[in-house]
Order: structure tokens, then sequence, then C-alpha cells
């Protein structure tokens, strides 16, 4: 969701207030793992939600966003109720390491209303309004490296969103809506505004629940058809192309206007130095919304399209496989390498050829390199997705397509969202060969590893064997098939050497 930075007091003393008054626990989840703070968080442009807290994750230790959504009328509370469990369901599935996280929900009645209690994310170095802000603040101008790899981030997003059957429009993209960590990273909040405009009664809930179009200085992010049409990918191309030409001027001026004219924007557009850079804002931002291109086509826009180095292939083909390799394998083997060793070698017949040491290579450059692939901050934007993108029905369908619910419908069962990080497979035979035992060790990424074991005779099937054991690891259903294949793989070898020991004897 949308989530801005509060400003906090300076100096010890404001530092001492706020660590009595606004860390004070007030309310925790139903499962004891979220707390509610005292602290209050600016959720921007996010319909319905009441209120807006800073709360503890107190598994992983870390800061994040307690979100309520208050309904003044029971009844009509319980007629939307099944309609609301799919909405929050369908969020859970959205997953990209440029959105921001939508962690967990629940519902809690009362005997006079209702709420609805949603976690996300916590976007603590703020958004990148503010950055820009500060950027033109110290007289500083933007990097051309880092407005591509902002713009390649936001459309990588988009581009998921869009590419979901069928489409997830945005509806909301302001440099309000856009975040940016310590590292780089950016995320876009708020992509859930058009569904809860939809789903969520106006009447019946406490707040704006209307897109916030009042907000003056917010008004020229929006497309000439925004609300006039059917919502279409092009409304948030739009959006994109004014946030891309905010990020590259820091901020267009309204020269004192209320609101930002078209004037300002064209004329913030044609300041640009760079041609191509002028040419990708201008495509976004034209009139006609059948004209504007579609985030894929944006990343192959030549002001940002590059043919992907090596080693970023090989970065994101060795993420993508971690969970088969042992813990700090890359660390491991840096160091067993001869510094003044030949890695690779470049030859010309005419001259001097190009050798490449491994000295030349930094192991902490590479594991940073490797982390910030790993976070989303280097998205591979040429290829096509590796795996279907979920697909959240209930996100594209409008309030008079979704049906109103008659019954209430059992709770929500929680979906297993924890990755695999690492596989350990262990097969020992008796000295007979009647019986081997497996012992399977799963490193999570919530550090709540997993550990199964169980004796396996010579006629049982390492495929049935691989499918019973992936039903008692309770892992989430892509890390399944990893771990099916993993398990079928390792129980084969292990027969066939007991096969050729046998055989050998």
């Amino acid at each position: 969701m949308t989530m801005s930075v509060p400003e906090r007091n300076s100096g010890s003393e404001g530092k001492e207030e706020e660590s009595e008054d606004e860390s004070e626990i007030l309310e925790e989840s139903p499962c004891g793992r979220w707390q509610k703070r005292k602290e209050q968080i600016s959720q921007g442009n996010v319909p319905g939600v009441e209120s807006a807290s800073l709360a503890m994750d107190t598994e992983e230790g870390v800061e994040v966003v307690w979100n309520e959504v208050l309904f003044n009328d029971r009844k009509v509370f319980k007629a939307q109720e099944e309609k609301i469990k799919e909405m929050f369901e369908n969020l859970m599935q959205v997953e990209h390491p440029n959105i921001v996280k939508f962690h967990k929900y629940w519902l809690d009645m009362k005997e006079s209303r209702a709420r609805v209690i949603f976690i996300t994310e916590y976007m603590s170095s703020g958004s990148l309004k503010q950055f820009l802000k500060k950027t033109k603040k110290n007289h500083k101008t933007m990097n051309v490296k880092a407005w591509k790899r902002w713009c390649t981030q936001i459309l990588s997003a988009l581009s998921y969103l869009h590419s979901c059957e069928p489409p997830i429009i945005h509806g909301n993209l302001t440099c309000d809506t856009i975040f940016i960590q310590h590292n780089g990273l950016i995320k876009i909040g708020s992509v859930w505004h058009r569904l809860f405009v939809n789903v969520f009664p106006e009447a019946s809930v406490h707040g704006k629940v209307r897109p916030n179009r009042d907000e003056q200085r917010n008004l020229h992010f929006f497309s000439p058809e925004y609300g006039l049409a059917e919502d279409d990918y092009a409304i948030d191309i739009f959006s994109f192309g004014i946030c891309a030409l905010e990020m590259a001027v820091l901020e267009i001026q309204a020269n004192g206007d209320a609101v930002v004219s078209k004037e300002a924007i064209t004329n913030a557009g044609q300041s640009l130095e760079d041609p191509l850079m002028r040419e990708f804002t201008q495509s976004c931002v034209r009139h006609e919304a059948k004209q504007r291109p579609t985030a894929h086509d944006l990343l192959f826009h030549r002001v940002l399209f590059e043919v992907h180095s090596l080693k970023l292939l090989a970065a994101h083909c060795l993420i993508s496989n971690q969970y088969l390799l042992p813990e700090n394998c890359v660390e491991e083997k840096t160091k067993s390498f001869d510094p003044n060793g030949l890695m690779a070698e470049i030859k010309h017949g005419n001259r001097p050829g190009v050798q490449l040491k491994y000295s030349h290579v930094s192991p902490l450059e590479l594991d940073k390199f490797l982390e910030d692939v790993k976070n989303g901050i280097y998205p591979l934007m040429n290829f096509a997705s590796s795996r279907p993108h979920p697909v959240p029905r209930a996100l594209s369908l409008s309030h008079e397509q979704v049906e109103t619910a008659k019954s209430p419908t059992p709770e929500p069962q929680e979906a297993e969202s924890r990755k695999v990080i690492q596989m350990h497979c262990n097969l020992e035979s008796n000295e007979e060969g009647t019986k081997t035992h497996l012992s399977l060790f799963l490193k999570m990424d919530d550090k709540l590893h997993r550990q199964l074991s169980c004796d396996i005779l010579p006629t049982d099937s390492s495929k049935d064997l691989a499918n019973e054991l992936v039903h008692y690891a309770f892992i989430s259903e892509e890390d399944c098939g990893k771990l099916a294949g993993f398990l079928e793989d390792a129980l084969t070898r292990h027969k066939g050497k007991a096969l050729a020991s046998g055989i050998t004897q």
C-alpha cells in the first residue's frame, strides 16, 4: 500500500519521547506475530483506509504497516464479506520485487461495527517525491544511469501487472506512491487502488473511497481519459511518463499555479538534453491513449534497452537455482581460486589479446552485486517470464461485475509464501541393502528450517516417494515442483550407485 515516512522529532529529547509514546503496543494480531504501535503513518491516497500505524513483525524483527478499514454497518459488511475475502486472498498472490509486499489480513467483527486489518511492507526510506525534493534542495542533478535503472524497475513492475490475465491496472501511479530504498531498489505502492475503489462501498466505510484526484498537486499524473473511459494500461503509461519526467528534471514547475499545466509538462520535456530521453517521455504522455506504448515496449526503447552482460545473466541463473547449491558456495569458491590464475582470455590475430585474472574480481563487489540482483535492482527485462504470473481475478473486476455475497464463507486458509533457499539430501543404506534412510533438510528464507526423514525400501518408486515427501514438507507450490525433481533425481542416482556396486561385487 502507499506509505509515507512519518516526520520524526529531531534531537535526543524528541527521540526519547518517541520511544516512550509512539512505540507503545496498542494491539496484537490473533496469531501474535504483528504488534500495532501508536505511531501513525500518512497513507496517502488509499481508498477506504481509516488509519495506518507502524507495527512490528515479531518473527522477522522488522517494521511493517498496520492498515485498518472500518465499516459503520455490520450488516453491510456481512453482505460484502465474501467479496472482501476474495479480494484480499488475491492481493496475497501479487508478488514482484518492485511492488510493495502485502503480507496478511484478518477480519475483526464487533456487535456494532466491523474492521478489516491488513499488513503491508513498510518502506522506511521514503517516497520518490521526498528523494527528488532533497536532491533538488542540495542543488544536484539526476544521474542518468540511476534514472535508467529506476525507469527499468518501475516498468518491470507495470509489465508484470499488465501481463496478468485479465490485466491489473494500477490507476494511482505518482511520485508519492513510488518508494526508494537505501540500496536503490524501487517499489511501487498503492497497487490495489482501483480494486479498493470497486470493492468497498462508499457509504459503509469511514474515510474517502473514491479516487482522491482533488489533490491539486497530483492532477498532472492522471491521463486526460482517466475516469471517463474503461481502465486501460494506457492510464498507467501516462502516469509513468510524468514520473519519468519528474525524475529527470527533479520537479515540473507549476509557475505559481495550483495545477501543473500541459505547457509546463511540455517545457519540462523539451528541457531534456538527451533526444532519446525526450522521445521516451513524450511517447508516454501522448494525448491519444491508443498511441502510447506498452510497458513491455518501453523496456525495449533505445534509451533503456541494453544487451544483458554475461555477468548479469549468470547472476540471475545462480539466484534462481540457489536452492541446489551448498551454503556460502560463492564465498568458498572464490577463496579456492589463485588470484593470479587466468579466468578468461580474448585473443586477437593482429594485436595482443586481453587476459582476465581472478584478482580482477573483488569478492566483496561480487557479493554485493548478487545481493542487488536478488533484491530486484537489476531485473532481466528482455526475456519472457519463466513461469505464469498469478492471476488475481478479482483485481480486475468492477464493482458491478462482482456479485454480492449472500452468506459468510469459512475463514481463509493461509497460503504458504515462504521460500526454500537451499535443499540438502543425505541417503544411507544399511549393510544388507534392504532399506535406505533418507534425511532431507530444507533451509527456509524465514529461518524456520524444516528437517524430514524416512526409510525407503528398494521396491519403492522414486517419483512416488518424492511426491509423498513434498506433501509433508509444507512449502509453497512453486518450491514443491523443484523439491520433487530434486528428490527424484537424488533417489534415482542413489539406486543407480547401489546397483552398480552390486554388479561390481
